[in-house]
């Protein structure tokens, strides 16, 4: 059905983003460590294959899917989250100039509010496609797993920047939800 072809073209636009674009834009960092890539390989197998057979082959959503308020509020906070999600990452690569070394605080887009912005634009783009897919197990693990897995990794990232920076730091961002945590 075309909102199936809508979720699974979604899906597949954040992985063709993350494996083949931000790769490609990114500058020599550290090394990934072997067993971090295995476990993220192998999550991302998994995690497509249950999204992609749910999709296609278990539940078939009806063509008025596409003016129900789960369908468009979800497809919203999917796009939203991926465009927080894609500055956040541009932002970051972007904060030393070829050749600098060194920390520097982020600024711009959602780290007005957050240390962890590119993790909360990961966390409410896959709140989004659970949304849209009217809350369909798959999906609903999927945005959960997400969270249970980066939000903790935004808090110590906003730890370290609080406990680098100090005083340089801005005061009132949060770690990850805006005005809250």
């Amino acid at each position: 059905s075309t909102p199936n072809c809508i979720l699974l073209a979604l899906f597949c636009a954040h992985y063709f983003n993350r494996s083949v674009i931000f790769p490609l834009s990114i500058r020599g960092g550290k090394p990934t460590p072997l067993g971090v890539a295995f476990f993220a390989f192998t999550f991302c197998v998994c995690n497509g294959y249950l999204q992609g057979r749910y999709l296609t082959k278990f539940h078939t959503f009806p063509p008025e899917w596409l003016r129900s308020p789960c369908f468009l509020v979800g497809v919203g906070l999917m796009i939203f989250g991926a465009g927080v999600n894609i500055h956040s990452d541009h932002v970051l690569r972007n904060l030393r100039r070829p050749g600098e070394t060194g920390y520097k605080i982020p600024h711009g887009g959602m780290f007005r509010w957050v240390s962890g912005a590119n993790f909360f634009g990961e966390i409410v783009e896959w709140s989004g496609f659970a949304l849209a897919c009217g809350g369909a197990t798959p999906a609903v693990i999927f945005a959960a797993s997400t969270a249970f897995n980066i939000g903790p990794r935004a808090v110590q990232h906003h730890k370290w920047y609080t406990e680098k920076f100090k005083e340089a730091y801005p005061q009132g961002r949060k770690a990850l939800i805006p005005y809250v945590w």
